[in-house]
């Protein structure tokens, strides 16, 4: 019987210990940025992703990658605490790129919820006359 008990009450501890766990949560603006039309004369372009921690513990940002060269994240490496926010600069550089329509995306992998979230940013770069 003092076995039963024991293990009820440990199984009972376990799960009260994993939902108190604090959990941080990231939160988007916007997850798509369109630069529009813009001249091959002037290749690179510049954005800003805003994101808030939504959760209730430091929120990290491991690892920021885009799916080409041509696009480099840049974001914020200090925690963010919760109810504060943080940022992910990109530059998409279309120097020697085809001129055309392009849509790219940027991982971002977390401490947080959900531990990886996507952001795109597309355009269209119209041929130098």
């Amino acid at each position: 019987m003092k076995r039963v008990l024991f293990a009820l009450l440990l199984t009972v501890l376990t799960f009260g210990y994993a939902s108190a766990q604090k959990e941080a949560k990231i939160k988007f603006d916007k997850t798509t940025y369109n630069f529009g039309d813009f001249s091959e004369k002037q290749p690179v372009q510049k954005c800003t992703f805003t994101f808030t921690n939504v959760g209730d513990a430091p929120l990290i940002i491991n690892q920021a990658t885009a799916s080409c060269g041509c696009t480099i994240p840049k974001y914020t490496k200090k925690p963010v605490m919760p109810g504060q926010k943080g940022t992910i600069n990109v530059t998409y550089n279309g120097k020697g790129r085809f001129p055309g329509h392009f849509k790219k995306a940027i991982t971002v992998r977390t401490n947080g919820n959900p531990a990886m979230t996507r952001v795109y940013i597309e355009g269209k770069m119209q041929e130098a006359k």
